[in-house]
């Protein structure tokens, strides 16, 4: 019989490491290294409320890229931010797992210039099977990160405490930036098959005729098994253009050859493409083109 998952808010560091057995030196920061902890926990859904950076010095890892797994002897690094659900849930409760994490309020980088850049750390919003794979030297780095943190909360809390804290937060989040565009490029070849796919699979959305609706990057995204906000940042690194640009690319392309080869109205033309108001259609072709799509069909095109 399964078990029934029970969820755990996570609003607090302190619930945090009460729910491990850990001891909590700081309200709003935390480095934790669970080979400590003197609980087990299993069978739970996590509802963050913290930022949570987490390592995993597993011998061997697998994990899916796209639909495709891959097996790591590199630790790999998890990380998860505020109104994420969590699931964790293994066959066997597992003791003293080797990992070890960074978690933080949000409340603690208020008026620090690390409040300004959080939201473009886009990899919280990355799922677990598109962790960061770590190098040695990557893991050491990591490390070094967490220790400046930890000694830091070691000391008295004065006036100065969380600006550093967060200057060293954000070293790391920086850091872990690089790694991820590191796996961007080494990763290539499997990339180069999710973009062909999603080519592939543009061309098809049109293919058929009268689309009922414009293409979702998200839909694509599901079909290569990635969240949105990684599958757009792969699509980036290897064009140098978000999904959604490639798809305008895309309808822009379509719809020029249908003004140059038929006669058919222009509101028909962006019905088909999928477009529930032509004016929508109208304003994007201008934007995308520097002409409306009547001047474009009578040859008074943008250079």
């Amino acid at each position: 019989m399964e078990q029934k998952l029970t969820r755990v808010p996570l609003h607090s560091i302190d619930t945090y490491n009460r729910l491990y057995g850990l001891e909590t030196r700081h309200p709003l920061v935390a480095v934790v290294d669970l080979k400590k902890a003197t609980r087990t926990v299993n069978h739970i859904l996590m509802d963050y409320g913290v930022y949570a950076l987490f390592l995993k010095n597993g011998a061997n890892c697998t994990l899916k890229y796209g639909r495709q797994p891959y097996d790591y002897q590199e630790g790999t690094v998890v990380s998860f931010s505020p109104g994420q659900l969590i699931e964790v849930e293994t066959p066997e409760d597992e003791v003293a797992p080797d990992v070890i994490g960074l978690l933080f309020h949000p409340d603690l980088f208020y008026r620090t210039p690390l409040a300004a850049k959080i939201r473009d750390y886009r990899f919280f919003a990355y799922s677990q099977r598109e962790a960061v794979h770590l190098s040695a030297d990557e893991r050491r780095l990591f490390t070094e990160c967490l220790d400046r943190v930890s000694t830091e909360i070691e000391r008295p809390v004065d006036r100065h405490t969380a600006g550093i804290v967060a200057s060293h937060i954000q070293l790391l989040l920086d850091y872990l930036t690089r790694f991820y565009d590191r796996q961007f490029i080494t990763r290539h070849k499997p990339q180069s098959e999710i973009l062909n796919a999603f080519e592939s699979a543009l061309r098809e959305f049109y293919d058929a005729g009268r689309a009922p609706q414009l293409p979702d990057v998200g839909s694509f995204a599901a079909r290569a098994n990635l969240t949105p906000g990684y599958f757009s940042d792969l699509i980036k690194k290897e064009t140098g253009k978000t999904p959604q640009e490639l798809i305008s690319l895309h309808i822009i392309e379509l719809a020029k050859e249908r003004l140059s080869s038929t006669s058919d109205d222009v509101s028909e033309i962006a019905y088909d493409l999928g477009f529930q108001h032509p004016q929508h259609f109208s304003r994007m072709f201008k934007r995308m083109t520097g002409v409306t799509p009547s001047a474009y069909r009578t040859g008074k095109r943008s250079a």
